[in-house]
């Protein structure tokens, strides 16, 4: 096993998935965290020429003891990361009554996944006596800097979840509260608010969202991967509390 042990949440998502194929290609060994045991079977299928590398964990963030259950199969495992990139999702919560008002159990559960988790999964991490962390990534949006642009959606009131930009810059709070708190520990924490991802949309979408960005696009993945590779190396070594902006210009205007 490399002594580069990342723990990647979120691993079967777009995002995760793509940043589980980039760090295992650069020699990384990734514990790839997902809430399903058929979605991480077929992500495990999709990169079986990596199988030494990669270790698929399920495992339910959002459920009370969810963090306390995956550090225990770390343990059992003798799986002790040294890089952790907080990514869980779950888009079931992001759903809105048909005015747009969003249910309490949504907006909770939402928070619990985008703000909670994290904080739970990196504390445990930290305070456990095989701890090696040296490094965390959470990732961000675009949503978590500004407000979202209505003008975007063809139904504001049901496309433009609120609750999801609420969490996200909680979230990038949350990235300078623990970085102020593992600073002597030279534990880094930081974030990288991405911007809309190209493949989840149609084409009516990706020109709507180009004529509001400057670069008149949005990301590929190709893109995905330098922002959090950058954050979680020596190179970034004097950077922790900071939230890295990675959106094509969108927050510029």
């Amino acid at each position: 096993m490399s002594s580069n042990l990342i723990l990647i949440t979120g691993a079967t998502g777009k995002i995760g998935q793509v940043l589980v194929q980039h760090f295992l290609s650069k020699g990384y060994s990734v514990i790839a965290c997902g809430r399903t045991l058929e979605t991480l079977e077929h992500l495990k299928n999709s990169l079986s020429m990596y199988s030494t590398q990669l270790f698929p964990i399920a495992a339910d963030l959002s459920i009370d003891d969810g963090s306390h259950r995956l550090l225990q199969v770390l343990k059992q495992y003798e799986l002790f990361p040294r890089y952790l990139i907080n990514n869980a999702r779950n888009s079931s919560y992001l759903s809105v009554c048909e005015d747009g008002f969003v249910a309490r159990s949504n907006f909770i559960s939402e928070l619990v996944l985008d703000v909670v988790a994290p904080y739970e999964l990196t504390a445990l991490l930290v305070d456990s006596p095989e701890s090696r962390i040296e490094s965390v990534v959470n990732i961000g949006s675009q949503y978590g800097i500004v407000a979202q642009n209505l003008s975007l959606y063809n139904n504001p009131l049901l496309d433009s979840a609120l609750h999801y930009g609420v969490a996200k810059a909680a979230l990038s709070h949350l990235t300078k509260e623990l970085a102020v708190r593992y600073a002597t520990r030279n534990i880094r924490v930081n974030c990288v608010a991405f911007g809309g991802v190209e493949g989840r949309v149609d084409e009516s979408f990706m020109r709507r969202y180009a004529e509001l960005s400057p670069m008149q696009r949005m990301l590929n993945e190709s893109e995905l991967s330098a922002p959090v590779e950058f954050l979680l190396s020596s190179s970034a070594s004097a950077i922790t509390g900071h939230t890295l902006i990675a959106d094509c210009g969108w927050t510029l205007w």
